[in-house]
């Protein structure tokens, strides 16, 4: 006989512990809990059998690992919680009784804690630390923007902003910039950085129905991390972190440019050590292409290998993959390929380094400053938007001009006046678009997200209608108009045929029902004639129709009959489930098919409408 179990003694009911159980275990109030779980990563699971969890109890709770909350009973941070708790007891009385003296020494020694060892707990890599900096730039860049509040301290605001700030030079100086978004939510940025993908939304909404004792909490752990990234993004380029604060540009309005980056090394040993990193990263390459060569010749090799090896000793195989027409192997990367991607960076990375750029005073001046600077243009900016602008609005060497005005009064011959979209639309296109488009005045063209990857069956709109207006898609357009205006017309001949059609036949009926009348047939009778033959006129029109060329040609071809009854035997095959399974995916694609075919319709509707409104 097996030993016998106590119910509530093994399984979920000791893996997970209530909320009320952790909070007497750990003899904190429930904010401090709510804190040290944002701090320390731990969150609320869901248990498979709730009712087994809570040892028989079906009362709805908050189920945590057990082991989680074993782990916070050893966190340093828990005894800094109840120091603080003692500090403010003491802090009271002392105040209540009036010994300001003693109030102001125990300030001074008020208990105070940091978080850089459990930055270093939860990201062991900065590799780590980059993944989950998306959040933490989000938080960072909305705390910049908020005004100070009873919850939102001057401080909190002023320190989001130097790390926005510091994180915005780091882009900056590597050109590292990849996408960008204008949406109702803010501006999205993309930033290649280490290898690693990074995304933020800078918004200016203000949230006003959320818990702001719960997004401080967030935004002091992410104040922490965004600090040692930035820390470490400094050092690897060899800059001074943090970087000084010019507070005369800094009151101006400076933004950015109120940080004075400074460099560790001297021009000369920076032009070296760049030489440097050069060549290690050429060496780097060349190191993997002759491995990759080496593997290629050890895989044709594999055959020879395996007729020495006995049975006992085979290893896993691996199918090698098939050569290409040229003799490559799929999915091997080639030098030259290598070589096409860094070239493509590079041109891309350099965008604007030919343009020397000036910000009108209505425009976002520290959105579109940012943006083009990060590729490598000249900005200057009015007076009224700050302090710092390296050139003025008559300076010779400016080439455009960005401005968001209905109309342009005075205009200078040797610049181009463009919208702000025409910015972020040259980022996510990779090349510079024409201004012609983006003119002041004129209607801008849609913009689109490169942030949305389109599956199979979804709506893509015409990429040569948006990429930009060149000189070669403005013919093909103008061939598409007049494709679309000879369309129009045999519309309109065919509509204005059938009218024609209909008023003769109208015609013909009020004759006809005119001599009835005058051979003294009455009118119920040339009624029912009339829908006798109208009937018969009926069902000679629902039969089937002779075959004639025309039919003949739209019929289904052999392959296509042939692979349609193989899609029937095949759902004849299939069980219950399975044919309710391939229903609902048949559901949804034809759901998706409906979506896109409405989508194109209003895009024709409007086509039309806007082409009518310019005759």
């Amino acid at each position: 006989m097996g030993k016998l179990h106590k119910k509530g003694k093994a399984g979920a009911a000791i893996n997970y512990i209530t909320r009320n159980q952790a909070l007497k275990k750990l003899q904190v109030t429930l904010a401090d809990f709510r804190r040290l779980c944002i701090l320390k990563g731990i969150y609320p699971r869901e248990p498979k059998n709730k009712k087994k969890a809570n040892k028989g109890s079906t009362a709805p709770s908050t189920f945590y690992y057990a082991k989680d909350i074993q782990y916070l009973m050893h966190e340093p941070i828990l005894g800094k919680f109840r120091e603080y708790k003692t500090f403010a007891k003491k802090m009271a009385k002392v105040m209540g009784k009036g010994q300001y003296s003693t109030a102001k020494s125990l300030a001074e020694n008020k208990p105070i804690y940091t978080l850089d060892h459990i930055i270093k707990e939860r990201y062991p890599t900065f590799t780590d630390a980059l993944r989950d900096l998306d959040d933490a730039l989000c938080m960072i860049f909305l705390f910049a923007t908020m005004p100070k509040t009873d919850k939102i301290k001057a401080e909190t605001v002023e320190n989001c902003q130097r790390l926005a700030a510091e994180f915005q030079h780091y882009v900056l100086h590597t050109r590292s910039l990849r996408k960008t978004f204008l949406s109702i939510k803010g501006i999205y940025y993309q930033a290649e950085i280490k290898g690693q993908t990074v995304t933020w939304l800078f918004s200016q909404d203000v949230p006003t129905d959320v818990d702001f004792r719960v997004m401080l909490t967030f935004l002091e752990f992410h104040q922490t991390l965004c600090g040692f990234v930035n820390y470490r993004l400094y050092s690897d380029v060899n800059l001074v972190y943090p970087p000084v604060l010019d507070l005369k540009l800094d009151e101006g309005g400076a933004g950015m440019n109120a940080l004075i980056i400074e460099s560790t090394q001297s021009s000369a040993n920076i032009a070296k050590s760049e030489e440097k990193q050069r060549l290690h990263e050429s060496e780097k390459r060349l190191q993997s292409l002759s491995k990759k060569i080496a593997h290629i010749q050890e895989s044709g090799n594999d055959e020879e290998s395996k007729e020495t090896t006995t049975e006992d000793d085979t290893l896993d195989e691996f199918p090698t993959p098939l050569p290409n027409q040229d003799g490559s192997l799929a999915g091997a990367v080639t030098f030259s390929e290598i070589q096409k991607a860094s070239l493509h960076l590079t041109q891309f990375q350099s965008l604007f380094a030919n343009c020397v750029i000036f910000l009108s005073r209505e425009v976002p001046r520290y959105s579109l400053e940012f943006v083009l600077r990060a590729l490598g243009a000249q900005v200057g900016w009015d007076r009224v938007l700050g302090e710092g602008s390296p050139f003025d609005e008559n300076d010779d060497r400016i080439t455009h001009q960005v401005s968001d005005r209905p109309t342009q009064g005075h205009r200078f011959l040797s610049r181009q006046y463009v919208q702000p979209q025409w910015a972020y639309d040259c980022i996510n296109a990779g090349k510079l678009l024409t201004s012609e488009s983006y003119a002041v005045g004129k209607t801008l063209p849609p913009h689109l997200s490169p942030f949305v990857e389109a599956k199979e069956g979804d709506y893509v709109p015409d990429v040569n209608q948006f990429e930009g207006e060149t000189e070669d898609l403005e013919i093909e357009s103008g061939d598409e108009d007049e494709d679309e205006d000879e369309e129009d017309e045999d519309e309109d001949e065919e509509d204005a045929d059938e009218e024609e059609e209909e008023d003769a036949e109208h015609k013909d009926l009020h004759q006809i029902e005119l001599e009835a009348e005058a051979k003294g047939v009455a009118f119920t009778e040339f009624e029912a004639k009339e829908n006798k033959k109208a009937k018969k006129s009926g069902k000679a029109a629902a039969a089937p129709a002779p075959t004639t060329r025309e039919t003949r040609g739209k019929k289904r071809t052999a392959a296509e009959a042939e692979e349609a009854e193989a899609k029937e035997l095949a759902k004849i095959m299939m069980t219950n489930k399975q044919q309710k399974l391939y229903t609902k995916i048949q559901y949804g694609k034809d759901k998706k098919a409906a979506e896109v075919q409405k989508l194109t319709e209003k895009k024709q509707q409007l086509a039309k409408a806007s082409k009518k409104a310019k005759k």
